[in-house]
């Protein structure tokens, strides 16, 4: 039987869930606002809830020309090949490997497992150099493929730690079954162990994906050509031209996060749906 609720409770707990709500969307409103800004030169001089010059220019100049080479488009086409190329291959090996800690026992597991910790916490300054001297020397550092290696061995460390735990959560007695009914190991892996795993592999895909979407340090220094940039780098070059007004950096900020609301909403339904019906399950 549900518990009553008290009427001043509950109004406590609207009030102080507005309050969170007031400090998630005030900056999303205050990015909003200075991109439909005209009248801004540079930076922002006063505060101001409403737009001075309410206009939707600034937007349709940086779908044109955020950067000097690219359009929007050709930037995120740019950006969704890295981030989406380092996030397949980081789940593709991390789901291997991540179901090879789960299941099997062997020498240097937990040792492995130790390293693969370590290796999820360094950052990804520390290994500029050496990840710039490895890639001139395959020939690769320039180019959007020697990128989407090294964010996908970034992400690897995170994908197999997150991956393990989902398959550790699904009992053997699930293959076992399988393996009764005549399936052989891949079967197995791939009709049964796998789509029950499915909600964690997306929220570990969607989570690689963002760094490798958002990522900019690594990459300004290893494309050279501009032909290769991403929205992020994009992002950065124009704040790095100095006194440039700061509706553009806005409006490209919000066409850059743009992409990313868009996935989210299409997988909201089926990652929530998936996780429903494993709860129903358990």
């Amino acid at each position: 039987m549900p518990r009553k609720v008290s009427a001043r409770r509950h109004i406590l707990t609207q009030l102080a869930l507005l309050v969170v709500a007031a400090f998630v969307l005030a900056p999303l409103w205050g990015l909003l606002r200075l991109a439909l800004d005209a009248s801004l030169h540079g930076a922002p001089t006063e505060f101001r809830l409403w737009p001075l010059e309410p206009s939707l220019r600034v937007f349709a100049d940086m779908w044109k020309t955020p950067s000097q080479s690219l359009s929007y488009l050709g930037l995120l086409r740019n950006s969704l090949i890295i981030a989406g190329g380092a996030t397949l291959a980081a789940i593709f090996f991390g789901a291997a490997s991540a179901y090879a800690f789960a299941r099997f026992r062997f020498p240097g597991r937990q040792g492995g497992l130790f390293a693969i910790l370590v290796g999820a916490f360094l950052p990804l300054v520390a290994l500029m150099t050496p990840l710039y001297l490895l890639l001139e020397t395959i020939h690769l550092r320039s180019t959007m493929f020697g990128l989407i290696l090294v964010y996908a061995a970034f992400n690897l460390p995170f994908c197999i730690w997150n991956m393990r735990a989902a398959f550790q959560s699904i009992t053997k007695e699930l293959e076992e079954a399988a393996f009764l009914d005549g399936a052989g190991f891949w079967q197995a892996f791939w009709l049964i162990t796998l789509p029950n795993a499915l909600p964690s592999i997306g929220v570990t895909a969607l989570v690689a994906f963002l760094m490798g979407y958002s990522e900019f340090a690594i990459g300004w220094l290893f494309i050279e050509r501009s032909s290769n940039a991403t929205l992020a780098m994009a992002l950065w070059g124009v704040r790095s031209l100095g006194a440039v007004p700061w509706s553009q950096l806005a409006a490209l900020a919000l066409m850059m996060s743009l992409p990313i609301v868009i996935i989210f909403l299409v997988l909201q339904r089926a990652l929530f749906d998936r996780l429903n019906f494993a709860d129903l399950k358990s």
